[in-house]
């Protein structure tokens, strides 16, 4: 497990949830409970139990609530940013939901979202977020890391990769039929290796509270060294595979989008700059770090690779 670099804050210097909301309360007085109301919200409760806070934290300022949920990209519900919060709270129906595991495993099955919230060791942890668009976040995700899952299927010596499937039903979203001749549904993998790393995680909650529909409801992937599109959200299937799986945005692009996607401020996209970035809430852009601020990590688990494709 990652051990937080003396750089990092402590948990207590992070500004908590209810001092911010406060605050915006403060300021907007009784629109923001309005406001507040308005925020899509699982069923059920509306914070996770048992939550372990401070597991994983930066050195840098949350983005705000209200911008991590309503500046998304989530193709299955349109392709303008603002338009996931407006169509997903309304259409993704989050329950019953279970995750189909198969392939080269010796215990193939499903697993329930549920079981995993309430039986699981959830932990929240603190990671940027940055876009291949080159905008970025850091987010408060709540989760448990993938390898905690995938051992419990008993991936054989077959498994070389790991491929993701998100739900894909046009009458829950309607980004399928607009956009007719993408690849659907979404798809993602990564490496063995990569999604048996302690940082990949399976989240199932942002801000301590289940994940917006916007956000990937009812479970999506976050693994912080790579750009947000291997991310993928709504997740319904989870394979082993001997062969790198075909990927969503590198059947699209395959010259824009590579399959592994590590962030690399030295490598550019082919139509713009990674450099640098602009943190969603701030003016000035900020220079991007080598595999997102995680190359201490990460790093090794390309030793060999040539850093400078764009992969």
């Amino acid at each position: 497990m990652w051990i937080a670099k003396k750089t990092d804050i402590r948990e207590s210097e992070v500004t908590p949830r209810d001092v911010y909301l406060n605050r915006r309360q403060w300021m907007a007085g009784a629109g923001a409970i309005l406001a507040a109301s308005l925020l899509p919200k699982a069923a059920g409760a509306e914070t996770l139990p048992g939550l372990k806070r401070g597991a994983v934290t930066l050195d840098e300022k949350l983005t705000s609530q209200e911008d991590a949920t309503h500046y998304n990209n989530f193709y299955e519900y349109g392709t303008d940013k603002t338009q996931p919060a407006h169509e997903a709270p309304g259409r993704l129906k989050t329950r019953p939901w279970a995750i189909q595991v198969s392939g080269e495993c010796n215990k193939p099955g499903t697993v329930d979202v549920d079981d995993l919230i309430h039986h699981a060791a959830l932990e929240e942890r603190i990671y940027r977020l940055r876009c291949v668009e080159g905008w970025s976040m850091v987010l408060p995700w709540a989760g448990l890391p993938l390898s905690a899952l995938l051992q419990k299927f008993e991936p054989n010596s077959r498994a070389k990769y790991v491929a993701f499937e998100t739900l894909a039903d046009p009458k829950q979203m309607p980004g399928l039929s607009m956009l007719g001749l993408y690849p659907w549904p979404y798809t993602e993998g990564l490496r063995m290796d990569e999604a048996m790393h302690p940082l990949t995680l399976l989240a199932v909650g942002l801000y301590g509270e289940p994940l917006p529909a916007q956000n990937g409801a009812p479970i999506r992937l976050v693994v912080p060294w790579k750009y947000g599109f291997k991310s993928i959200k709504s997740i319904t299937k989870i394979t082993f595979v001997e062969n790198q799986p075909k990927t969503f945005w590198n059947q699209l692009a395959p010259q824009e989008y590579g399959f592994y996607s590590n962030v690399n401020p030295e490598v550019d996209h082919p139509r713009w700059s990674q450099a640098k970035e602009r943190r969603i809430g701030e003016f000035l852009k900020r220079p991007t770090l080598m595999f997102n601020g995680y190359a201490d990590q990460v790093a090794s688990l390309y030793s060999g690779m040539n850093l400078r494709t764009y992969f």
